[in-house]
């Protein structure tokens, strides 16, 4: 059964997929197939919240398999021992009696082929409903229909109640090309019929082949984790469904079920070099469900959005405001005018509201209200409470502003470009009178007027705005390269290694985030450091190469993954892929 793969990267990627650690799902998709820890099972999960089940949104990490315990059989219904062998598009199960395949059908359908000539089959456990108590009684929900079918001979096929669920067992006399088919999904979704499995198998590898074929080159340094990066980019993808309006990327199918707002930008930087319309996408998807007031929800899901969080308080909460620099990117590498027209006044209405409702003391600084809209969800910069009006958000203002700017420009609207001009530098102004300290050297973060004693790289942001003063810039760059604070071999830190509130493996109190470093590689590049982008750059490459997965932040002493960060991370895959893309191409800064 094991076909020649005919594609370098597919073959680049064989037995490179942790399938214990990461999905094996699809373009599309949100079934996810692991291996168990002892990689003699299959489980089966579902990316997707349903709140219908269970109100609390982040209820979708506690929840156990869709489907557990699947098997491969004998004739006797024993379990089979396999050794895998795995791509992008297939996994292989090598067995006494011959080899099984799995790979996708479509987006709900898992599809098994059978070795030749014996009967064999699989096993499974599902558990199709969910059920809760309550003080006056209790209910029973559907989660998702499954059904299972074949084109084989049947020798068992049974059904039984076991431990709230059903195991399912079914046994197949296997002809040449015989397949079992497992569709999980909504209400009668599945009507085709079972087609052999060599066919399901050649459209699977046609599929992903198509999409590395797509690849702007590399240098062969980047190679290997460019096209694992790829990888992510399509496996975390979603087609549309309820709330979500347009095929998108989950930064996880795992950890981050839904669409999250600057997540997207990011992840369209990478999508722009392989497919624009699917880059202008992830803007789109937001900008859907944009609030009567202009707010942008800080997470789109298939069942809803989330506009508010009851913690660690409760507050509105969205993330930073970096869809128009992203939507320009965009307009850059492919232009349309007709795209920045459909995004521009949902973009201003969004900036207004960041002023109008952000702003409680009227100076002209936005605050963020609540710590997850910053993105950096448990930076110390929060820890003596909220609100908290801050450099990095003040500063991704004026970045928008900015875009706003050139993006009336090219829609003809110049006297309105001129006004976005002014407010940008009126921003920088406000951000120097207010938040820079002429003692340590940096913009200070403050609470109540009163500045927050803590040291981070967004403290140094308004350096991103190119409109700063020579001897604040050099001030900045000082801190910047210092490697106490952030340089050094693995940069950049979340908070300054010199810095009280330190500590390089919790989320965003030290670890590296490589979106940070990409908007200080743009900001480097803004005031004509280019020798100090190239090698934050090279480093930021450098720390992703290190593992054979991409994570979504890293130990920034030893460069490790710490145990929560999530694997298979979308912003990281994109950033590797655009930095990786500008290096190669810079003739200075390739390497052989």
């Amino acid at each position: 059964m094991t076909e020649i793969i005919t594609s370098p990267s597919i073959n680049l990627l064989r037995n490179q997929l942790d399938f214990t650690r990461v999905p094996f799902s699809d373009r599309g998709s949100r079934l996810l197939v692991f291996l168990n820890a002892d990689k003699d099972k299959l489980l089966v999960r579902l990316a997707e919240r349903l709140v219908s089940l269970d109100a609390d949104v982040e209820a979708y990490l506690r929840r156990p398999p869709f489907i557990h315990d699947l098997m491969l059989i004998d004739d006797r219904g024993d379990p089979l021992k396999f050794e895998t062998t795995n791509y992008p598009h297939m996994i292989y199960f090598e067995t006494v009696l011959g080899e099984f395949g799995l790979t996708f059908d479509d987006d709900q359908t898992l599809a098994f082929g059978l070795p030749p000539g014996v009967t064999v089959g699989i096993k499974f456990h599902v558990a199709p409903q969910f059920w809760t108590t309550s003080e006056k009684g209790g209910e029973f929900k559907s989660i998702r229909e499954l059904s299972y079918d074949t084109n084989g001979e049947i020798v068992e096929n049974r059904i039984k109640p076991h431990r709230g669920g059903y195991t399912v067992v079914i046994l197949v006399r296997s002809g040449d090309d015989s397949t079992i088919t497992i569709n999980i999904g909504d209400k009668n979704t599945h009507k085709k019929e079972v087609s052999p499995f060599s066919s399901i198998a050649d459209s699977a590898e046609e599929r992903w082949k198509s999409w590395f074929e797509k690849l702007p080159p590399v240098a062969d340094t980047y190679v290997r984790t460019y096209t694992y990066a790829w990888w992510v980019m399509a496996n975390n993808l979603v087609r549309p469904k309820g709330s979500i309006a347009y095929e998108a990327m989950m930064p996880s199918k795992v950890n981050y079920v839904g669409l999250w707002l600057w997540d997207s930008a990011m992840h369209s930087l990478a999508f722009r070099h392989v497919d624009p319309e699917l880059a202008r996408n992830q803007i789109r998807a937001i900008l859907e469900y944009q609030l009567p007031d202009g707010m942008l929800p800080d997470a789109i899901y298939d069942d809803g959005v989330i506009s508010e969080i009851d913690h660690p308080i409760f507050a509105e909460v969205t993330k930073p405001p970096i869809l128009a620099w992203a939507g320009l990117k965009l307009h850059e590498t492919e232009p349309d005018l007709k795209f920045l027209n459909d995004i521009y006044v949902p973009l201003v209405r969004w900036n207004a509201w960041w002023f109008s409702m952000n702003d409680d003391d009227v100076d002209g600084l936005v605050q963020y209200n609540h710590p997850y809209s910053s993105g950096l969800d448990d930076s110390p910069l929060w820890d003596y409470g909220m609100p908290v009006e801050s450099p990095d958000l003040n500063t991704y203002l004026c970045i928008q502003m900015g875009s706003l700017a050139m993006m009336a420009e090219f829609l003809g609207m110049h006297s309105e470009a001129q006004m976005w001009r002014r407010r940008s530098q009126a921003i920088v102004h406000r951000m120097i009178e207010d938040f820079w300290d002429e003692a340590s050297g940096v913009f200070l973060a403050k609470h109540h007027d009163e500045s927050i004693p803590v040291i981070t790289p967004f403290n140094l942001y308004p350096l991103w705005t190119g409109q700063l003063p020579d001897a604040i810039r050099n001030r900045l760059i000082g801190h910047l390269t210092n490697p106490e604070e952030f340089w050094g071999e693995i940069i950049l830190p979340s908070v300054a290694r010199n810095d009280p509130h330190y500590d390089p493996s919790a989320m965003w109190r030290g670890p590296v985030w490589t979106n940070i470093n990409y908007f200080f590689i743009e900001a480097l590049r803004q005031v004509g450091e280019d020798v100090l982008a190239n090698e934050l750059t090279r480093k930021t490459l450098d720390l992703i190469m290190q593992h054979p997965g991409i994570y979504e932040y890293y130990h920034s002493e030893n460069g490790s993954p710490p145990e929560k960060a999530a694997e298979a991370f979308g912003w990281t895959a994109a950033v590797f892929i655009d930095l990786a893309i500008s290096a190669s191409n810079m003739q200075e800064f390739s390497r052989p």
